[in-house]
């Protein structure tokens, strides 16, 4: 593996690494020297940000739910840039609904609850079981280190807000599994952390009106305004870095709290 303190050389697959905090994950990986392969869904820009990126970034239509899907990613990225040392998870995907609309006599659907928790929880985990199998025949670097996995909660797995009971519950699995995940990997010289974000400006928020992000933007305490993806960028660019970040999840929200 490639000297610690430094993205350069290394072999990174990002998932959700079209768009949002994923895509800016890939930009700055390349900016720094690694090797990227982007896991999207075959109808996200995926491959155009690769043929923007260059010669260091390579593209893979992924379903995160998907084994096939996934080993196909890694599969691309021994071939084109050889075995991959570290995965980060930025797919994902939310829905507002209140468990129980009495108004319309309305129960929140069973099937929406278990697509996102499949993806968010069940997805990440696929990707870390799957990436965990490849970095443990690495060659070990002088710390002993073979692969660093990063995923993505969000700061609804602590302050779920109403309607987000879907949402909450797959994002505060992620960060339940990240510690036993940390320690089952330990002996490997695999460590696995988690970045739980605040408001970030990702598609999502983008996509509200000018006056709901500038509400938003005001909740949060300091730096009052929303995050940028490029921040993420930097926080998972140091948890890869640093040798000693593991098991651990880190909110980077501004000290924000959201109101229920």
């Amino acid at each position: 593996m490639a000297n610690i303190g430094s993205l350069r050389g290394l072999v990174c697959l990002v998932t959700g690494g079209a768009s949002g905090l994923g895509r800016a994950t890939v930009e700055r990986f390349v900016q720094q020297g690694a090797r990227v392969v982007i896991c999207d869904l075959p109808s996200s820009p995926g491959a155009e940000v690769a043929e923007k990126l260059g010669e260091n970034a390579a593209f893979s239509a992924t379903d995160v739910t998907s084994e096939a899907d996934v080993l196909a990613a890694i599969s691309l990225a021994k071939k084109q840039f050889g075995a991959p040392q570290v995965g980060v998870n930025c797919a994902g995907i939310g829905i507002a609904t209140v468990t129980y609309n009495a108004k319309k006599d309305r129960v929140h659907s069973l099937e929406e609850y278990e697509r996102v928790v499949k993806v968010n929880a069940a997805g990440s985990f696929n990707v870390m079981r799957l990436l965990a199998k490849e970095f443990a025949h690495n060659e070990p670097n002088s710390d002993g280190q073979r692969g660093v996995l990063v995923n993505t909660a969000s700061v609804a797995a602590f302050d779920g807000q109403r309607g987000q009971a879907a949402y909450s519950a797959s994002k505060g699995a992620i960060v339940g599994m990240t510690l036993p995940i940390a320690r089952d990997l330990a002996s490997l010289g695999i460590r696995v952390n988690t970045i739980a974000p605040g408001l970030f400006r990702t598609p999502l928020l983008m996509g509200l009106p000018e006056k709901v992000q500038t509400f938003l933007a005001s909740t949060v305490p300091f730096p009052s305004r929303l995050g940028d993806p490029g921040e993420y960028a930097h926080l998972v660019q140091f948890l890869v870095e640093n040798p000693m970040m593991n098991g651990e999840t880190i909110r980077c929200d501004g000290a924000i709290r959201m109101q229920p």
